[in-house]
């Protein structure tokens, strides 16, 4: 690990735990240091304590949470297909994820219980690991598994282009569409619960293949000689990213370019091997979408500024930066 990769960790950490700091003390009312501190302790006053427990720490600990497995997925898709602009999304992981939220909204089963929407977000993520997996067949072809992924992803689009179509009334259209901007808004303990066992499990997994990552940009051939087991590694790099992913999104929405925006961030501050790139991306999405959350719930709005938009606006540089250097305009 060069010096680079050393000082990039520490710094990335101080900078998710300034965000963190800032998303727990500033909002709509302001807490101050002691107030905050003496709310932790369980001495502040009831207010503080309210705000805290209730709406800025579960909120803050999501934020934290979803933008580390969405950075990292990001990452790992980026090292495994040997394409620079992949992220969850080019698996269809994310699209079928929200598939399952919206079928939970339109059907009425978001209603029956809280935890419906979430566990049926999960369950429709797997799910598109199995299709994943039947149109990819035997191949360990990168380019197959894109392919297969546009396709999953394109159906499940279709899904919710449907849904919203049909819906039976504008209101049901409108909770849809709310969702479907991505959202930390009134999230509790309760939805933290749902994703944190998910975030870690795909976590691991994503983390596991650091090195295959690192033997396959010598090519699939090359990768095989050095001992990889492609069949594995493609098997548990789309259970990570189905599994985290997917907890993710159904807690938070939908929530695109965190994992195509950090590793491109983070990338020139490594040697650029995959395996660098990994736990600083993690890190890096972390404290992304916590500002991101931070500065929507900044904003001056009649209607609070939805995340998905704040991190989509985010993503477009990035893709005009990397095309212009695809031009070699610069």
């Amino acid at each position: 690990m060069t010096g680079r990769n050393r000082a990039l960790v520490p710094v990335l950490l101080a900078l998710t735990l300034f965000a963190a700091a800032g998303s727990l003390l500033l909002g709509t009312v302001d807490i101050s240091v002691a107030r905050l501190l003496a709310a932790l302790t369980g001495h502040g006053d009831k207010v503080a304590r309210v705000i805290l427990f209730d709406l800025r720490l579960p909120r803050t600990l999501l934020g934290l949470a979803v933008g580390a497995v969405l950075g990292l997925a990001g990452a790992a898709l980026q090292g495994y297909l040997r394409n620079p602009l992949a992220e969850p999304s080019v698996l269809g992981t994310s699209n079928a994820a929200s598939l399952g939220a919206v079928a939970a909204l339109y059907f009425g089963i978001a209603e029956l219980h809280p935890l419906a929407l979430p566990v049926l977000s999960i369950l429709s993520a797997l799910g598109s690991l199995l299709a994943l997996a039947f149109l990819a067949g035997r191949s360990e072809s990168p380019l197959t598994l894109i392919l297969a992924g546009v396709a999953v992803g394109t159906l499940a689009t279709a899904g919710v282009s449907l849904a919203l179509n049909l819906s039976p009334n504008p209101f049901a259209a409108m909770e849809i569409t709310t969702w479907l901007l991505g959202s930390l808004e009134n999230r509790s303990f309760e939805h933290l619960l749902i994703a944190l066992p998910c975030v870690l499990v795909g976590a691991i997994l994503l983390l596991w293949d650091g090195r295959a990552l690192d033997a396959l940009t010598l090519g699939e051939d090359g990768a095989r000689t050095l001992g990889v087991n492609l069949s594995a590694t493609r098997l548990r790099l789309l259970l990570g990213a189905a599994i985290g992913v997917g907890g993710a999104v159904a807690v938070s929405g939908a929530i695109g370019f965190v994992g195509l925006i950090v590793p491109h961030i983070v990338r020139p501050f490594t040697d650029r091997s995959p395996s660098a790139i990994l736990l600083p991306s993690a890190i890096g999405g972390a404290a992304l979408l916590t500002c991101a959350d931070l500065t929507v719930r900044m904003i001056d709005t009649h209607n609070e500024l939805k995340l998905g938009v704040v991190t989509a606006c985010l993503g477009i540089p990035v893709f005009l930066v990397h095309l212009l250097r695809e031009r070699r305009v610069w």
